[in-house]
């Protein structure tokens, strides 16, 4: 089973930019599905303002947060097949840049940390959530899609 997935990724140079002096805004927009269309630009961290965009999605986060959104749909999934309620899942990645193996700038580190609020009669306990932590792990194909390593936090995240 495939599937192809589709973005417009759209960048226009300003008049008053003269573009091969490297002074140039790296600010463009993603476009995706019926429209949505969200700021991007490189990383601050990469090209300095005023040339990116601090109010716009850089790359970099949007794979850490792509990997998020991931795991936790699996993780919601997976929980509502057992019963479990969820009132909330509130998660702050963090993703690390270095060096691979290939001694190549890459995210090379990528630690979800999850707050997860679960109501109704049944409380999971820290080992029910920690493996389904790892099914949702297991099923994420973003996540077998990335060299990076994704860990979740292990301290303890969870509120009844």
């Amino acid at each position: 089973m495939s599937h192809a997935y589709f973005a417009r990724v759209h960048w226009q140079r300003q008049p008053d930019e003269a573009f091969s002096d490297n002074k140039y805004s790296r600010l463009h927009h993603w476009t995706f599905d019926e429209g949505v269309s969200i700021p991007a630009s490189s990383s601050v961290h990469s090209v300095p303002l005023p040339y990116s965009s601090l109010a716009a999605v850089d790359p970099e986060e949007a794979l850490v947060a792509a990997v998020s959104s991931c795991h936790m749909l699996w993780f919601l999934g997976l929980a509502a097949k057992k019963r479990w309620v969820i009132e909330s899942y509130d998660d702050h990645p963090q993703g690390t840049m270095g060096k691979n193996s290939h001694g190549k700038m890459a995210i090379t580190e990528i630690v979800l940390k999850p707050k997860i609020v679960f109501s109704g009669s049944h409380q999971p306990s820290e080992d029910e959530i920690a493996k389904n932590h790892e099914q949702a792990h297991e099923n994420c194909y973003i996540a077998h899609s990335i060299l990076a390593t994704v860990t979740v936090d292990g301290e303890n995240h969870y509120a009844g």
